[in-house]
């Protein structure tokens, strides 16, 4: 079957309003772009929901059933096929992936270049407001709902320097609790990483908590080996690392 040539970005980040904020900028500035992404939220269910949409909307939904019970091995089989569906339509330049909360860009651009799809970009989504109480965050991503495998020892402190080390570009979401000292801090953490401002769409008023993660469902999970970037916890190892 031949492939049409598609370039593929890569958006993550344990941020999701920023997430979301930069692959809707992207959609609005490149057209003929699409976003892809797969909820693992939904796990629970039994099954993980695809969604393709554009700078319009939702253009289509599915459903990609668990393989042997795991959320993020499910992830691994469906999006290989739907780039190479998306491909094959040859109504899209640009795809974007729109990676879960917690699922790391490095593994799932292994899985894409392995599928023989081009990489052209990888994007961590960062609200800078947020960089210091999720770098000093000890706590386990199971204790938020946040973990990828049902052995995920990884804490949000590893998993969001794990994001933000791997990112050839930064997004910043426009943030009014953000000051100079953050966006230093950032430049000092990644200098390599280009940074680009977004801007947050239009919300309600938000109801979220303090704390820099909420607590969320507890959902199915998948073995490390899935992937996604699960890997024995080092505590509060990322801070010292980031240290400047």
């Amino acid at each position: 079957m031949q492939v049409h040539e598609l370039s593929v970005a890569i958006v993550g980040g344990l941020h999701a309003d920023a997430r979301k904020a930069a692959v809707a900028r992207l959609l609005a500035d490149v057209p003929g772009s699409v976003a892809l992404h797969h909820d693992l939220a939904t796990a629970v269910a039994g099954t993980v929901v695809r969604t393709v949409s554009d700078a319009g909307g939702i253009l289509s939904a599915g459903e990609a059933p668990l393989v042997n019970d795991c959320a993020c091995c499910a992830l691994r089989e469906d999006l290989v096929p739907e780039l190479r569906r998306l491909a094959d339509a040859g109504q899209a330049r640009l795809a974007i992936v729109e990676l879960w909360d917690s699922v790391e860009p490095k593994a799932m651009a292994e899985v894409v270049t392995a599928g023989g799809l081009t990489v052209t970009g990888v994007l961590t989504a960062v609200d800078p407001a947020l960089l210091l109480p999720y770098l000093g965050n000890g706590d386990d991503l199971a204790e938020r709902g946040l973990a990828a495998a049902a052995t995920d020892q990884r804490t949000v402190a590893d998993t969001f320097a794990r994001q933000l080390e791997y990112a050839t570009v930064l997004a910043l979401v426009d943030s009014p609790d953000a000051d100079d000292e953050d966006r230093e801090l950032l430049a000092q953490l990644h200098p390599t990483a280009r940074q680009d401002s977004t801007s947050r769409p239009p919300t309600r008023p938000s109801t979220r908590r303090a704390r820099c993660c909420r607590p969320r469902p507890t959902r199915t999970a998948c073995p490390p080996s899935c992937g996604t970037g699960a890997a024995p916890s080092t505590r509060n190892g990322c801070t010292r690392r980031w240290r400047t």
